[in-house]
């Protein structure tokens, strides 16, 4: 249940709007469903012999001015109080007598009308369609005073949220004033209007955070927006300093046809020119970490290091969410929203819709009123600047890997920042992070389908000496967590990564129990396929496991001797690919 309040100065033309047949004629059966007194006059029911509907809304527009006309010079100029408030569209449909119980414990909650007060203000409540009311009252009181309005919103969503748990409807979680302003009703007819499947300020909203992601200077981020086709205007001081900006999408204009010009501040409350230059000053650099040296690491393209390098660094990012610094937690938090914003940017088209939606839920976990003004968050500001300067991930081969194994990360960060808000009541934030997680965990299973296919695959085809002992090691490593018979099937990836990466000249035994160490494994979805990406990642594997067998030589359709005995399975040749073929001299 969802309240919004506005405030207005016209209280006949707020009801003839509510009365009226809406913008679209959307408004259908207008009546009172609630008043101050129960016997205001209803425009939308009038019972008398000859109603007209024009008088009778009059008449109910005079009678809640009364005290707004007795004040004078006294009433505010500001003197109309309008709330509206909407059920869930999967809840069920509230009757006539349910929504007048609701609009009277509102008014109640907010100190329009306060339980057993002759002079709280008069109020009425309208309902044109099933799913919600309107609540008008004029803030002149019974005695000529004003009343207390002191956090009205904040109390109206506390009252919602009691309201859903005794009604049985679905329940929202609280805020905190640190959300992004929603579409107004008239923005989003607008987009539907137009063809757009989001209103402006949603997709500015997003095409800013993505223009921020990893960015050095200001005028780097400016550049970005408008190479993105946004319009920028900035606002200059007389001194000739830039102290704001606003951006339009081209083509959406008012009536008068002039652009329509939102401030970065308007978008959300961390996109305003001051907060968005305190970003800044933590700048990253244009080289990032050189990911983890290994076999074939130097021929990892642009793309395949980058992840890499933002898996150790999301890691990293993973250990602090779990401690109690939380200044250092919430800088975390920000940094994981422009690395995801980058990886939804750069990545393989099949996964980008869920990787899109996981930023944008993410997006509302990187506010709350923890302070991370002092934390330092150049290491995660670094990786997503890496991975936007990469360019897109194709998706295959050691892209695709490497996708795969930042994503397997990526949704413990998500989980791990749940738990975080969880812990200090960030109820919003929290919900947040456990859809961000679920949007990732869908993109995972789009990014690894082929790599863990080919895993579980040279696996399987292990020599059965080999796969026995590799069983061994991992059912003692995982000796807690083996809850079934016949789970050695669930470890073919890992028994093919170990293999390889003894081949490579690490001990199994050894490697596995450092992926075990590294952190907790209770939080993961799969613990075969974190441990993989582990494993991969310390023994400095290809992410790609078609990349780490040696390839037969020419002519004998044989991998090398010494792949055999390491157990390593081989493939057999398949024809070539004419696409692949080098091109004519």
């Amino acid at each position: 249940m969802v309240p919004k309040i506005r405030r207005g100065s016209r209280t006949h033309g707020v009801l003839a709007y509510l009365f009226g047949p809406g913008k679209r004629d959307e408004h259908t059966d207008p009546h009172l469903v609630g008043s101050w007194d129960g016997f205001a006059p209803d425009p939308g029911r009038d019972a008398s012999p000859d109603p007209d509907p024009k008088v009778t809304l009059a008449r109910l527009a005079a009678a809640l001015d009364l005290r707004v006309t007795q004040a004078g010079t006294a009433a505010p100029a500001q003197h109309v109080w309008h709330c509206s408030v909407r059920t869930d569209p999967g809840d069920r449909i509230l009757s006539d007598a349910e929504w007048s119980t609701v609009s009277r414990r509102l008014v109640q909650a907010t100190g329009l009308a306060p339980d057993g007060d002759p002079d709280g203000c008069r109020w009425v409540a309208v309902r044109h369609a099933e799913d919600h009311i309107h609540i008008v009252a004029t803030m002149v009181r019974g005695d000529l005073r004003r009343p207390r309005m002191n956090y009205d919103f904040k109390k109206a969503q506390a009252e919602c949220r009691r309201i859903e748990k005794e009604m049985g409807l679905r329940q929202l979680k609280p805020g905190d004033g640190t959300a992004a302003k929603s579409p107004t009703s008239a923005e989003r007819f607008k987009a539907e209007r137009t063809g757009r499947t989001e209103t402006p300020r949603e997709t500015l909203r997003e095409a800013v955070r993505q223009a921020l992601a990893g960015a050095a200077t200001e005028a780097e981020f400016f550049t970005r927006l408008r190479d993105k086709g946004v319009r920028v205007k900035l606002r200059d001081a007389p001194s000739g300093d830039v102290i704001g900006y606003s951006v339009a999408l081209p083509g959406d204009r008012n009536r008068d046809g002039a652009p329509v010009w939102f401030p970065g501040s308007t978008l959300a409350p961390d996109l305003s020119l001051p907060k968005i230059r305190r970003r800044l000053a933590d700048a990253p650099g244009d080289d990032p970490a050189t990911p983890e040296a290994g076999a074939g690491g130097k021929q990892w393209s642009p793309p395949a290091r980058g992840r890499r390098t933002a898996t150790g660094i999301a890691e990293r990012a993973v250990v602090v969410l779990d401690s109690n610094r939380d200044d250092e937690a919430a800088a975390q938090l920000v940094g994981m929203g422009e690395l995801l914003d980058a990886v939804a940017q750069t990545s393989p088209a099949a996964a980008r819709a869920e990787l899109a939606a996981a930023a944008r839920s993410f997006e509302r976990a990187t506010r709350s009123h923890t302070r991370a003004e002092q934390a330092d968050t150049r290491a995660l500001r670094s990786a997503a600047r890496g991975i936007i300067r990469a360019g897109g991930a194709l998706g295959r081969g050691e892209d695709g890997g490497t996708t795969a194994m930042l994503l397997s990360t990526l949704v413990l960060v998500a989980v791990a920042a749940a738990r975080w808000h969880s812990a200090r009541g960030h109820a919003q934030q929290a919900e947040a992070s456990r859809q961000s997680a679920q949007h990732l965990r869908a993109a995972y299973r789009q990014a690894a389908a082929a790599p863990m296919k080919t895993l579980r695959s040279q696996g399987r085809a292990l020599p059965e000496a080999k796969r026995r002992s590799y069983e061994i090691t991992i059912r003692a490593a995982l000796a807690h967590r083996l809850t079934h018979a016949g789970a050695e099937t669930q470890h073919d990836a890992i028994a093919a990564t170990l293999a390889q990466a003894e081949q490579a000249g690490h001990d199994p035994k050894t490697l596995l129990q450092q992926a075990v160490d590294m952190r907790e494994l209770d939080s993961a979805e799969d613990v075969n396929d974190v441990l993989v990406w582990r494993l991969r990642r310390l023994a400095g594997l290809p992410a790609h496991p078609g990349n780490t067998a040696q390839r037969p030589k020419a002519g004998t359709g044989r991998a090398p001797v010494s792949a055999q005995r390491a157990g390593v399975p081989t493939a057999p040749l398949a024809a070539p690919d004419p696409r692949n073929r080098p091109p004519r001299r």
